[in-house]
């Protein structure tokens, strides 16, 4: 399990992750250069997440880099059918690196001690929320999702410290979910977020964050359609742990 990182070593993962394709050409004293941070910083941040230095995180960069989108075998791949490939490539290996393996083992435990699973989404993301509450159910877990923002708002007030939330809000800014975790935050109730922004409003009221890296740019530019895609690898990374610790149990 990851240890706790410092403020500062939680800086150094986050440029790290931001910049991973470029990470491997990197030596220890340019990447404290670019991110303006020590290399004992450095160090420690690799270490509390399982590798014993830079260079071994680097090694294992460079182990996973078979996973990589292989056209070789294509006589001819148009490039805005790569460019609509990688995009999705990129969201998909970036979001499971961000992915705090702790959070994991705390979400499962407050799920499994809960009573009742709330579910909290809007718009595009409560197709995600949608697959989430079936999948619950389907484990024997009691699940309820609320789309409606009145009713988010009503309920959020009514829960009881026997219940656990779950939001799910790609920018984590959606007013309606930002007030009903003001109102879990102040009621104390167990609250976990899946998310593609790290700073948001949402954030500082969820007690357990999972963040997953979302692409700059869309294809459909004159609407707010954005990729939900790393919400749902983040969903099926929790759906997929939750049961099997309890179909172990």
């Amino acid at each position: 399990m990851d240890k706790k990182l410092s403020d500062s070593e939680q800086y150094v993962w986050d440029f790290i992750q931001e910049n991973i394709q470029n990470i491997p050409n990197y030596s220890i004293v340019k990447l404290s250069e670019l991110a303006n941070v020590s290399t004992a910083t450095i160090v420690r941040t690799m270490k509390k997440k399982g590798y014993e230095g830079f260079t071994a995180f680097k090694h294992h960069l460079k182990e996973m880099s078979y996973k990589d989108i292989n056209f070789s075998s294509l006589d001819k791949v148009d490039q805005g059918i790569r460019t609509a490939i990688l995009k999705n490539e990129q969201e998909v290996t970036r979001t499971i690196n961000m992915i705090e393996t702790g959070n994991i083992e705390d979400a499962i435990q407050r799920i499994k001690a809960a009573k009742r699973v709330i579910i909290f989404a809007r718009g595009f993301s409560e197709m995600t929320a949608q697959e989430m509450m079936v999948k619950f159910q389907l484990t024997g877990k009691y699940c309820e999702l609320h789309a409606d923002p009145e009713i988010i708002k009503t309920m959020s007030k009514k829960l009881t410290k026997n219940d656990v939330v779950i939001f799910i809000s790609l920018n984590g800014e959606t007013k309606e979910l930002v007030t009903a975790a003001k109102n879990c935050y102040q009621l104390e109730i167990g609250t976990i977020l899946l998310t593609a922004s790290r700073h948001s409003s949402l954030i500082n009221f969820v007690e357990i964050p999972f963040v997953g890296f979302k692409s700059e740019g869309s294809f459909f530019p004159d609407y707010e359609v954005r990729s939900r895609l790393p919400l749902t690898i983040l969903a099926r990374v929790l759906l997929d742990s939750y049961a099997l610790r309890t179909s172990e149990n």
